[in-house]
């Protein structure tokens, strides 16, 4: 693998990033004052569409198609950060928001210039209290220096920044439950349509982007969008931070082009299988994707070529499993969390979650019988696309790959259960 040089973890383990004179050092806030004086928001949206940078939260929808989709009718807009990552095996976020905030910041204040708003949220997950902490810090030392508040370096602009905390809750990371919980409501998806775009916070023209998106945007502007747009595949642009996790050597953070084959993240990345360990599976995409395997690992990690492969690189959460791995164990796990985090409004969700998190105890608790099987095979499909939001899809997905692969480890539970428990 070729190094790449670092662009979104630049100096993170070196500096104190968390340091406004550290960030300013290293070029910080040059390319929000340089759009407020010299790019109009519909330069820096065309800048944004022409990068082809695509959503780094799950969705993978290009962020400047996204921001277009707002109609100029007059209404205030608003710019939303999603720090609430939640999804199991990505923690990207949590570490921008800790080591790198002022880019973080920037980023937040180059979108929202970028729409045309005039106050910008960033809802935080309640977990993140250290994250929190040094954001507002940043947040702080922002203002003082002039970056934030009325009459941005003497342009007549005027851009606020509010932040949120959420109270952990899984459901808020999907766009919609996030708006309802920003607005003091119960967190809960909305019925779509309407889109945000059209009536999103306080029911005004809204974009909610993730934190690793707003964050690239600096640099787009620093470099020039033909600068990010030719790096990986053309389609899935950029770099990425891919947190990897699971049964290998060196877990952790990677910052690499889109397009990087998986074993290469897994082999020279995060240094390879735990030693004398055989590879089985990687979820490419955090908890709520399917399983690729073995045939897989050559395959370009982008978002386009693993949706073809019939998985998803979602916020990009890279979990390795090994093979000590129960599945049936995996899945259940996987399963478990799904319908705990479940808010109940759709009943696919609120019940086929717990109905199936119920039947794969009673085949760990050696009770299961062999029409088990069959059943876990069709439920998931029963849940899928039946929701408001993706919750109730993200119960089927990693339950299907496995018990399709490993089929004959769930079997064993149930004709010897016994001897599969102990």
């Amino acid at each position: 693998m070729s190094a790449i040089k670092p662009v979104l973890t630049k100096g993170i383990g070196e500096l104190n990033l968390r340091d406004l004179e550290v960030y300013r050092s290293e070029g910080g806030y040059v390319q929000f004052e340089r759009a407020l004086k010299e790019l109009t928001p519909a330069a820096v949206l065309d800048m944004t569409t022409r990068s082809g940078l695509r959503g780094r939260g799950g969705a993978g929808f290009p962020t400047g198609k996204k921001w277009s989709f707002l109609p100029n009718d007059g209404r205030p807009r608003y710019m939303v950060c999603n720090c609430d990552e939640a999804e199991p095996g990505t923690f990207k976020d949590h570490m921008l928001l800790e080591e790198t905030p002022h880019q973080v910041l920037e980023g937040i204040l180059l979108g929202a210039y970028g729409i045309g708003s005039h106050h910008a949220f960033i809802y935080i997950r309640g977990e993140f209290r250290r994250g929190y902490e040094i954001f507002r810090a940043a947040l702080d030392q922002a203002r003082a220096a002039g970056y934030v508040g009325s009459n941005l370096f003497g342009t007549g602009y005027d851009l606020e920044l509010t932040i949120h905390r959420g109270a952990g809750a899984y459901i808020c990371g999907e766009e919609t439950a996030l708006l309802n919980s920003l607005e003091g409501k119960r967190g809960e998806p909305r019925l779509k349509p309407p889109f945000p775009a059209l009536q999103g916070l306080y029911q005004m023209p809204t974009v909610v982007n993730n934190v690793e998106t707003l964050a690239s945007l600096p640099h787009i502007l620093r470099n020039g969008p033909e600068w990010f747009a030719q790096v990986g595949p053309e389609r899935s642009p950029g770099y990425k931070i891919v947190s990897i996790s699971g049964h290998v050597k060196r877990p952790g953070n990677y910052e690499v082009a889109l397009g990087t084959s998986m074993r290469t993240l897994i082999d020279e990345c995060a240094g390879g299988m735990r030693d004398g360990r055989k590879f089985m599976a990687v979820q490419p995409g955090g908890a709520s994707s399917a399983c690729l395997f073995e045939e897989h690992l050559d395959l370009s990690y982008d978002f386009d070529t693993i949706a073809k492969a019939g998985s998803m690189i979602g916020s990009g959460a890279m979990v390795v499993f090994d093979d000590t791995t129960d599945f049936v164990k995996a899945a259940h796990a996987v399963v478990r969390f799904f319908a705990h985090e479940s808010c109940g409004q759709c009943t696919p969700c609120r019940e086929g979650g717990n109905w199936i998190s119920r039947t794969l105890t009673r085949i760990l608790d050696g009770r299961g019988v062999p029409s088990d099987i069959e059943v876990l095979k069709s439920a998931g499909h029963q849940m899928t696309g039946l929701n408001l939001c993706a919750l109730g899809d993200s119960v089927e997905p990693f339950l299907a790959s496995v018990l399709h692969r490993f089929e004959d480890q769930f079997r064993a539970y149930v004709t010897a259960p016994q001897a599969a428990v102990a």
